[in-house]
């Protein structure tokens, strides 16, 4: 905590400093405490949980309390917890994400990875994603952010858990706590030739179909309501630590 017993809450993302997500995101948590915007220079999607361990980092002041990091979202809340805030943040917010972050997204996700370094830091971390493809409205995500971190704040979260919630592109008409779903794709691998006849390559493919419970992230996203999924962050598959227990390997 700092100044007057406020609340310190650190923001980052993936989309960059100046997305219009994050930018959104911060306005609504003022309402919450103070608030830390530490995040890439630049757009970082799909960076993963990774980590700038052979080169310095650059740290550049970009407005009042906001830092643009030229790394990943990891080193972005690290360095924030570690050293450029003015105390411990009491909770961490990454996003708002432009497009969702749901199934395997969790996985490649640097919204997702930026809430999963705080949680490792052991502060309470939410990852915020607008589940559309166009005509981006940030504002019912943001102002469900703040309401969530205003009730963590409160409550509290679950040890080395985060809450990746993920907000419908259009009017939510509630909110569903949820499991991770599963997604497939056609064609993962694009292979194309350039002018001068060498091959390339873009991964990625589009989506064939989604698999998973009634209690899946997309299902409740497609039905029109906010997913909240807990993620734990110990992957022990422990239902197979029996069987695995019982092998004989020579």
């Amino acid at each position: 905590m700092t100044e007057n017993n406020k609340k310190l809450i650190l923001v980052s993302n993936d989309d960059g400093i100046r997305s219009e997500g994050i930018l959104k995101l911060a306005t609504a948590l003022r309402r919450v405490g103070i608030v830390y915007v530490v995040a890439p220079d630049r757009e970082k999607s799909a960076t993963s949980h990774s980590l700038t361990l052979h080169r310095p980092l650059r740290v550049e002041e970009a407005g009042p309390r906001m830092y643009a990091v030229d790394g990943t979202p990891t080193d972005c809340v690290t360095l924030a917890v570690n050293g450029i805030l003015p105390g411990r943040p009491d909770l961490v917010v990454s996003g708002i994400n432009k497009g969702g972050n749901m199934g395997e997204d969790v996985s490649y996700s640097g919204t997702v990875s930026a809430a999963m370094e705080g949680t490792l830091l052991g502060v309470p971390s939410i990852a915020v994603s607008l589940a559309a493809k166009a005509d981006f409205n940030f504002a019912p995500a943001a102002s469900f952010a703040a309401r969530l971190s205003r009730f963590i704040l409160k409550r509290g979260m679950p040890k080395d858990t985060l809450l990746n919630v993920n907000i419908p592109a259009h009017a939510p008409k509630g909110y569903r706590i949820t499991t991770q779903g599963k997604r497939f794709f056609s064609d993962a691998v694009v292979e194309k030739v350039d002018p001068r006849g060498k091959k390339y390559y873009w991964i990625g493919g589009d989506l064939e179909r989604w698999e998973g419970g009634a209690d899946a992230d997309f299902r409740a996203v497609q039905d029109g309501y906010i997913s909240i999924t807990p993620i734990h962050l110990d992957m022990t598959n422990y239902s197979s630590l029996s069987e695995l227990r019982s092998w004989k390997i020579r």
